[in-house]
């Protein structure tokens, strides 16, 4: 029987213990003891009990999209628009539903969060525009980047997909909070609407 990933779970686990289940845990025994033999502390040991194949993956996926983020971190998003779909790519390609994520930028384009807002079914996602704005308004957003996932594994935006677009870029406009991009994730790649002149 396979093991069910939560990955909201995953999301809340420290670089150590996704390192630990990346690596396995005879190979965390050994870097534990050479840590303690020079006296350092890597916090407290954590067992784990779940599978390893596909959580082990899971892990390093995790772990990848923290690396991109930091890479984002400070610098202009609109320089790094390969990092900003891989880094979507990573965290929304693949799954069996769909999900909205919006990365919030402040006025000097810089990333200042990237976050699940919504998550659906199989085939669609509820987006409340309201608390897109809400959450904006909040971290003191400038311009956000829209983000959802097809499960299907086509990257194409459909015509629902133009319409939501259009809805929040009308919503978020009224607070002077501008949409950069929409970007659709598939199972090996993403669309820009920016890029493809659907904004």
């Amino acid at each position: 029987m396979a093991t069910v990933i939560d990955l909201k779970e995953l999301q809340r686990l420290p670089d150590r213990e996704l390192l630990q289940h990346v690596l396995g845990e005879d190979v965390w025994e050994h870097i534990t003891s050479l840590a303690h033999a020079f006296g350092l502390q890597l916090g407290d040991e954590a067992s784990s009990t779940t599978g390893r194949g596909s959580y082990r993956l899971m892990c390093a996926r995790e772990l990848l999209s923290r690396a991109l983020v930091e890479d984002l971190q400070g610098k202009p998003i609109l320089g790094n628009p390969t990092t900003v779909q891989e880094f979507l790519r990573l965290k929304i390609g693949g799954l069996a539903y769909e999900c909205f994520w919006v990365l919030f930028i402040d006025s000097q384009n810089r990333l200042i969060r990237a976050e699940e807002m919504f998550r659906g079914t199989l085939t669609q996602t509820s987006v409340y525009p309201r608390e897109i704005i809400k959450r904006a308004l909040q971290l003191n957003a400038a311009a956000v980047i829209l983000s959802h996932n097809h499960p299907s594994g086509v990257s194409e935006p459909s015509r629902a997909d133009e319409n939501l677009t259009n809805i929040l870029k009308a919503g978020l406009s009224l607070v002077d909070i501008r949409v950069l991009d929409h970007i659709i994730v598939g199972d090996a790649q993403t669309s820009s609407m920016a890029a493809m002149g659907l904004m």
